[in-house]
This record gives structure tokens, C-alpha cells and sequence, in this order.
């Protein structure tokens, strides 16, 4: 739990001392780099840790991706230069791709059904207070120390975790009959290339090399599962898709990703850009979403001991569709209070659905690959999340562009229009306004699409019969 809490804060936590670091460092134009560099490794790494820890347990694989993590940590805190600084970030991802799958998947060999259905909603909780905590204790240290501390805290509560899993838990037996098994190199090269083109393309989308990327990741998934058909013991195993229940997981991972990470990347810039609040406001206003997600998770978890997961999960997913849609009717004289609740809708969504597909899938997948399944259901939210972010850009940069032209203002751009410089002046011109937000609209609308998409797919999850021997 102590891992899993500060790999949570790191996401957040840094965000608030970039401003320190730039003038310290220097590189504003290689800022959003800072962040790209710890997602795109963490990202890749999240499914071969999965898979690690299957063949070679749990605690072995935990403490190398810890030990990678408080390295970077460190490193990050002595960078001398932006670039050195976006270097030790990834080396950092490499580590917290590891940190958050494999703390979900101990839940799946530690306890049984009943203690799993209490200890999820519990993780999930931590996740969300981590999500809260991350942006204030990032002010108080870059307030109180230098911005350098914001990697340094990671050292002590990393060793504590460390030391406790290293002599408090000993390994079940189940991984070493697989250990002389070939390992997967050829697909583990292609499941990281693959994602790191995918990414760097989201990233960049609307340029053509963006365009080129993401074709390239789609013939590199291609040669995947050609390589992962013949494997003797694949890194993504094929049969986990052919299980309905499992499938249906990684889709809902997607699209529900693509809606609630979507939403919350573009929800401030309405806030401030449309409603003319200020940059705090603007932040405040998420937090709902989190505070529903983190009680519903808590709730949700405990009802799966007297509700079947299939009624908990299409609860969940209705919540989050009836929220997106409220979101896409949006305009410039919606309240505060009213975003706060359509956020709040989604939250519980996302805390409904979550913990019961992992608590689902922990308890049908074999032994042999719950890693893999858990961490490949992790990784599907992620890549939707980073799907709806690219997508949903592309339709705001595109629509205000096209209202801007159609109200007689193309000669401003769309890059100026979301600067600071002009945050004012779209508050107070009626015509930016409106335009702004209009488009704003549309992007709103591909959040619910994607909510609705899925709210129809997790129809059909089977009612299977979960198993409580472990």
C-alpha cells in the first residue's frame, strides 16, 4: 500500500514544482517532456512486469522495479539540466511501471475473495487520496525546501516498503516450474516498440510523423500477434482474449480511460477559458470526481460480496455514461457546482466498475497468468486515457479553428488563443468566447461516445461464477 501511494503522488506531485524547475533549469520548451518521458516508460513497462512476475514471483521483480524507481528518484533530484532531468524521469517510469501493477496483482496472491473484495476498494482509496494529496504536498516542499525534494521524498517510504515486503512475505512455490521456460524476447521487443510508437504518435497527432507512428505501432502489434501465436510462453497471452470476461475488461479499460482521463484533461481549460475562473478554481474542481471515485471504489467493493459483479459493473458504467453526457451539454452558463456533479457521476462510474472487473478477472484467469491479466487490465486504461487526450485535442484545435474562421477571426491562432497571455481577453470577448466553447462542446461529446460505446459492450459481460479458493 506504501508503494502504491507513492508511485500515485509522483504523478501528480511534480506538477506543481515545474515552475521551479524551469527557472532553475531552464528548457521551457522541453517542459511537457518531463511528463511524456515518465508515462511513455511507465506505460511500456507496466505489461512486462506482469508477465515477470508470473514467471519469476512477485517479490523478486517487486523490489528490482523499487529499487529502479528510488535510483531515479535520486538521480532526478541531482539533475543539473532539463534533458538530464527528463532522462532520470523515464529511468523513474521504468520503475513505477512496476510499483502499481504489481501492488494489485499481490492482492490476487495474498488474499482470499472476500479479503481481495475489501482490499481493492481500500488500494483504490489510497489511489485517490495519493491524487489529492500529490499537488498540495508538491507546493509545501517547493515552498519549504527547494523543488529537488520532490524526488527525495520518495527515498525513505520506498525503503520501508522495500525492507517489509523483503522480510515480511515469502514467495508461494507456484512460479518455479516456470522459470526454465524460454523467455519471450522477441515479443517483449515488439510489445515496447509498439507501445513507445503508439505513444510518441498520440503525442503528436496532428502532425504527419504523428500519423506515421501510429501506423507503425499498428504493424508492429500486427508482427505481435504473429510472434505471440507461435510462443511457448508468450509475454501477452492470446488465449486470455479469447475469455469473454477478460475481453470485455480490456475494452471497458479502454473506453472508459478514453471518457473520465479525457474529460479531466479538458475540464480546467473549460473552467478558465470559458467560465473565466481562475487557475485554482479550475483545479478544485476535479477534486468531486476523485473523492466519488476513491467512496465508490470503498462501497463497490464491499457489495461485491452480496451483489454478482455484472449488476455492480453495469451500475457503474450507466453512472459514468449519464455524467459524460451531462458534460457534452456543457456551456458558458453552467455552474461550477453543476460540472462538480456531472464529475462526481463519472467518478462513481469509474469506482463502481474498476475494482469489479480486477476482482472478477483475479478470480477466473489461472494462477500462472494473474500478473499478466492484471497488468494488461491496468495498461488498457492508460492507453485509452492517452487515445482520448490525443483524440479529443485534435477535435478542439480542429472545431476552434473552424469557429474562429466562421466568426471572422481566423488571423488569431489556435495556440495563442489557450495562452496565458490571453486568458483574459477570452473572457471578456464575447466572439472567443463563444467559439472556445462551442468547440469545447464537441470534445465533450467524443467523451461520451466512448462512455456510451462501453456502456453497450459491458452488457454482455458474463455472469461467471467467481471463485473464492484463493
Amino acid at each position: 500500500m506504501l508503494s502504491l501511494f507513492m508511485a500515485a503522488v509522483e504523478t501528480t506531485v511534480v506538477a506543481t514544482a515545474m515552475p521551479s524547475i524551469v527557472s532553475q533549469l531552464g528548457g521551457l520548451g522541453r517542459y511537457s517532456w518531463v511528463f511524456s518521458a515518465y508515462m511513455i516508460a511507465s506505460t511500456t513497462t507496466t505489461p512486462l512486469y506482469g508477465k515477470l512476475s508470473d514467471v519469476y514471483g512477485r517479490r523478486a521483480i517487486f523490489l528490482a522495479a523499487m529499487i529502479v524507481f528510488l535510483v531515479g528518484s535520486i538521480l532526478c533530484a541531482q539533475s543539473r539540466s532539463m534533458n538530464q532531468l527528463i532522462g532520470f524521469r523515464a529511468l523513474q517510469g521504468l520503475g513505477a511501471g512496476g510499483l502499481m501493477p504489481l501492488s494489485f496483482i499481490i492482492i490476487g496472491d495474498l488474499f482470499s475473495f472476500e479479503q481481495r473484495a475489501r482490499m481493492q476498494g481500500l488500494f483504490s482509496g489510497v489511489w485517490g487520496v495519493a491524487s489529492i494529496i500529490g499537488p498540495l504536498l508538491g507546493g509545501f516542499l517547493v515552498d519549504q525546501l527547494n523543488w529537488r525534494w520532490v524526488f527525495y521524498v520518495n527515498v525513505i517510504p520506498g525503503l520501508v516498503a522495500g525492507s517489509l515486503l523483503w522480510t515480511a512475505w515469502r514467495e508461494p512455490s507456484a512460479h518455479e516450474k516456470r522459470i526454465n521456460l524460454p523467455i519471450d524476447y522477441a515479443g517483449a521487443t515488439l510489445l515496447t516498440a509498439g507501445v513507445v510508437s503508439l505513444l510518441l504518435g498520440l503525442f503528436q497527432i496532428e502532425s504527419a510523423g504523428g500519423l506515421s507512428l501510429i501506423g507503425a505501432s499498428a504493424a508492429l502489434f500486427a508482427w505481435l500477434y504473429s510472434v505471440e501465436r507461435k510462443a511457448t510462453d508468450p509475454v501477452l497471452p492470446l488465449s486470455l482474449f479469447r475469455d469473454r470476461l477478460f475481453a470485455i475488461s480490456i475494452i471497458h479499460g479502454l473506453l472508459a480511460g478514453w471518457a473520465v482521463f479525457g474529460s479531466v484533461s479538458f475540464v480546467p481549460l473549460f473552467v478558465q477559458l470559458s467560465l473565466g475562473k481562475s487557475a485554482t478554481v479550475a483545479g478544485s474542481t476535479l477534486t468531486p470526481q476523485m473523492l466519488s471515485w476513491v467512496f465508490a471504489s470503498i462501497i463497490g467493493s464491499r457489495l461485491l460480496l452480496h451483489l454478482n459483479y455484472r449488476t455492480i459493473i453495469l451500475a457503474g458504467m450507466a453512472s459514468l455514461t449519464l455524467g459524460s453526457f451531462l458534460m457534452s451539454i456543457l456551456s458558458s452558463d453552467t455552474s461550477l457546482a453543476g460540472i462538480m456533479f456531472n464529475l462526481s457521476l463519472m467518478g462513481i462510474g469509474m469506482g463502481l466498475s474498476i475494482p469489479a472487473f480486477m476482482i472478477a478477472i483475479q478470480s477466473t484467469v489461472a494462477r500462472e497468468d494473474l500478473g499478466t491479466a492484471t497488468a494488461t487490465l491496468q495498461f488498457s486504461r492508460i492507453i485509452g486515457g492517452a487515445l482520448g487526450v490525443s483524440v479529443m485535442g485534435l477535435i478542439l484545435s480542429r472545431k476552434l479553428a473552424a469557429n474562429l474562421e466562421a466568426a471572422g477571426a481566423a488571423g488569431l491562432s489556435v495556440q495563442d488563443l489557450t495562452g496565458p497571455l490571453h486568458a483574459g481577453k477570452m473572457a471578456a470577448d464575447e466572439v472567443l468566447q463563444n467559439s472556445f466553447t462551442g468547440a469545447m462542446e464537441y470534445v465533450f461529446v467524443a467523451a461520451f461516445a466512448a462512455a456510451a460505446i462501453g456502456l453497450a459492450v459491458v452488457v454482455f459481460t458474463p455472469s461467471v461464477r467467481l471463485t473464492r479458493r484463493r
